[in-house]
């Protein structure tokens, strides 16, 4: 019989699922370095892939966290996020039950609403309880609690030899405290603060006897703080949840406003809106975007990088902040252990007590192949978008530090293009398909090493390009000749060695032999987002990814479904990423294949129906769409994910053409898909300016409605 089990050492970061995950109504909530899972409750249980809790910096600082009255669970009636992610919601009521003395309270007859928010690595929660019943009812309201201090790679299936100590709980009038020392050498606490003095308190529940008149309500204050290697006291409950506020408010008058009245296209539009702003974290260096919850809250380049440029036109702050962060984590030196070269620009940080010790290589990990040229194509995007010649100049020993790197160190076998080894320690594959068997031949054979990915070689013409414009901004006219050269070069060795004209599209990749991998995939759009291939050659492109082999109904599929290897429940071989058809359409607009654009928009907007919140998933399964039915989530997908979440405002620029110039904007060939009627951008910045607009859908034609434009601010339609 032959082996199925994958090589145990390819698959030591898989993320381990041995039973159902998270359910569809997951409450979730995410703070800088915090997030938490709940469930529907507002409880937090170890069921499912046991991925509930309360983590700080990557690690669980809350493992157990449930709410009972008289020892038994209440009943929800409904849990909600707020429109905003600052809130979660429960509602909760009694099931028929005795109290004391025999007496029968019928279901219904209380009310509690329990509401939590996160703020500076603290949760906070308000549970109100109210007596509805005619009778004054004496109701014992107990929460019991625990700590178990794991590494979220322990969550996701990761296995230790040997842990830190976990200390006993120590317990007052007021609070309980989980200690535990990490073998980092931190100490990790969690401090549970209750308001009013429970009745009872021990190590693992707090009691609370609750005495209630009819229509009586009284209320429990929970503050949960985590704490890493200092004790601080927490802010207080309202000045915290107002700060949280401001926040938001602050990132939203300088972000621009879109809008729609078809309701549910404008449902997704503002969750996703919520979605990325959540996700932001505020560094030293400005904004930067984690990747994903539960298991990428964290930094991540390629994922931030491609993040800031859906969200480019929207709030160019965002670039900024990832353009500084990942220069000032720009690798120096030679570290094999951390695939590290010098100018490489970063894949993943971690902050937990195993990227610490060296169990993960993730402490500071380089092994990505791609983010590199992505970083250059995000400066030039920036420059674009802002004009901002400061931060070039400031940043600009870093993009030649990259550049060196894309020609010095990224060509492994001096052929022009950029290759990658798979890492004895880190990962396999290296571009954004990373998973152990998204590289393979016709056959089903997976490549040998070292591998040039059709992708990375049109984000490095891309590059090369962008970089080249730079350059003479500063007044580099050598410099920049020289990388167009490099680009045009690149260019005709590209389409020699990966257009494929029998197949009618391009290779996913050159194995270390140099044969081409003749696979059918979605990395064949990006190449189009680079500009680098012939116009026929795009045409063909688009034809094939919208074959019903990669287009299932609800968007294109990473890998065609006649290939050997595709699995519709696959991580990389057969799902649907919402970023990676962001990334298409916005390839497809370059070659004015707005019909494919808005095909793209059309069905990823009926997709967001299905979803709970209309929040746009990490990927979702790859199946055929059926009449009357919504596509198949995937079973281990973050959700929320940035650029996902940032795909619909790629999917809108794709669309209109948006195209910023030095004096204003363009739109360039827009269009609206059939269903969108109306499109409101209200707040776009152009040179530090603020201007309103209308888009109107006329069926055969788009117009450009000018509400607001300050004197100086161009804005041109190209049709």
């Amino acid at each position: 019989m032959k082996k199925c089990i994958t090589e145990p050492k390819l698959q030591q970061f898989y993320i381990l699922a041995t039973s159902p995950g998270l359910s569809k109504e997951a409450l979730i909530l995410k703070h800088s370095d915090s997030f938490a899972l709940f469930d529907p409750y507002g409880d937090i249980r170890q069921e499912g892939l046991g991925e509930q809790g309360l983590y700080h910096c990557g690690t669980r600082f809350l493992s157990k966290f449930e709410l009972h009255f008289c020892q038994t669970r209440p009943f929800c009636l409904n849990s909600s996020t707020t429109q905003d992610n600052l809130m979660i919601v429960s509602d909760l009521t009694n099931p028929d039950m005795l109290l004391e003395e025999e007496e029968f309270l019928p279901r219904g007859s209380v009310h509690i609403l329990r509401q939590k928010f996160l703020y500076k690595g603290t949760c906070y929660e308000a549970i109100k309880i109210e007596n509805f019943s005619p009778c004054r009812i004496h109701l014992p309201l107990s929460i019991s609690y625990d700590a178990d201090f794991v590494d979220i790679f322990e969550v996701r299936g990761f296995k230790r030899k040997k842990k830190g100590q976990l200390f006993p709980p120590e317990v007052d009038t007021a609070s309980v405290t989980f200690k535990y020392l990490g073998l980092d050498g931190k100490l990790r606490l969690t401090k549970i603060f209750f308001d009013p003095l429970p009745a009872e308190i021990n190590s693992r529940e707090a009691i609370f006897h609750l005495e209630l008149n009819p229509k009586e309500k009284t209320n429990i204050f929970v503050v949960i703080a985590c704490f890493l290697d200092q004790e601080e006291e927490p802010v207080p409950f309202v000045r915290a949840y107002l700060s949280n506020r401001q926040e938001l408010k602050r990132l939203r008058r300088t972000s621009c406003r879109v809008s729609s009245p078809q309701e549910f296209f404008n449902a997704w539009v503002r969750r996703s809106e919520s979605d990325l702003f959540m996700m932001l974290t505020e560094t030293p260096y400005g904004l930067y975007p984690y990747a994903g919850i539960p298991w990428f809250n964290t930094y991540f380049g390629r994922d931030a990088i491609i993040t800031a440029l859906e969200s480019l036109w929207l709030n160019p702050e965002i670039a900024k902040g990832v353009l500084r962060f990942l220069a000032a984590t720009q690798a120096t030196e030679f570290d094999p252990s951390r695939d590290a070269e010098p100018g490489k620009i970063l894949h993943e940080m971690r902050f937990g007590e195993l990227a610490a010790t060296g169990e993960i290589p993730f402490a500071r990990y380089y092994g990505t192949v791609d983010a590199t040229p992505l970083f250059l194509v995000l400066a030039g995007a920036y420059y674009e978008r802002t004009q901002d010649t400061s931060l070039i100049k400031d940043l600009w020993p870093h993009f030649e530090a990259a550049l060196w790197w894309m020609q010095e160190y990224g060509d492994l076998d001096g052929d022009g293009f950029i290759e990658y080894q798979a890492s004895e320690e880190g990962l396999v594959n290296k571009g954004w398909k990373d998973s152990h068997d998204s590289v393979f031949h016709a056959d089903g054979t997976m490549a040998k090493h070292p591998i040039a990915l059709v992708e990375v070689q049109a984000y490095a013409y891309l590059a090369y390009l962008k970089i080249a414009k730079l350059a003479r901004v500063l007044g580099k006219n050598s410099l920049a000749d020289s990388l167009e050269k490099e680009a045009q070069s690149l260019r005709e060795k590209f389409l020699k060695a990966f257009w494929d004209e029998e197949m009618g599209f391009f290779v996913l990749a050159l194995d270390g032999e140099k044969r081409p991998c003749r696979v059918y995939t979605s990395n064949a759009g990006h190449v189009l987002w680079s500009g680098l291939a012939e116009e026929k050659q795009a045409i063909s492109v688009a034809q094939k990814l919208f074959g019903e082999d990669m287009f299932s109904g609800w968007g294109v599929r990473t890998l065609s479904s006649r290939e050997v290897l595709f699995n519709p429940v696959s991580y990389h071989n057969g799902s649907i990423w919402p970023h990676d058809n962001a990334i298409i359409a916005q390839g497809l607009s370059y070659y004015r294949l707005k019909h494919f654009v808005s095909q793209i928009l059309t069905s990823l907007a009926q997709a967001s129906e299905h979803f709970p919140l209309h929040r746009m998933p990490e990927l979702f399964c790859g199946f055929k769409r059926r009449p009357d039915q919504g596509p198949i989530p995937y079973p281990v997908a973050c959700n929320p994910q940035a650029w996902s979440a940032g795909a619909v405002f790629m999917l809108i620029e794709a669309a209109l053409g948006l195209n910023f110039t030095p004096s204003g904007l363009c739109f360039c060939y827009p269009i609206l898909p059939a269903f969108l009627r109306r499109l409101k951008l209200r707040n776009l910045l152009i040179n530090g300016v603020s201007i309103d607009l209308d888009i109107v859908n006329h069926d055969t034609d788009v117009t450009i409605n000018v509400l607001r434009k300050p004197k100086g601010i161009e804005i041109l339609v190209r049709k």
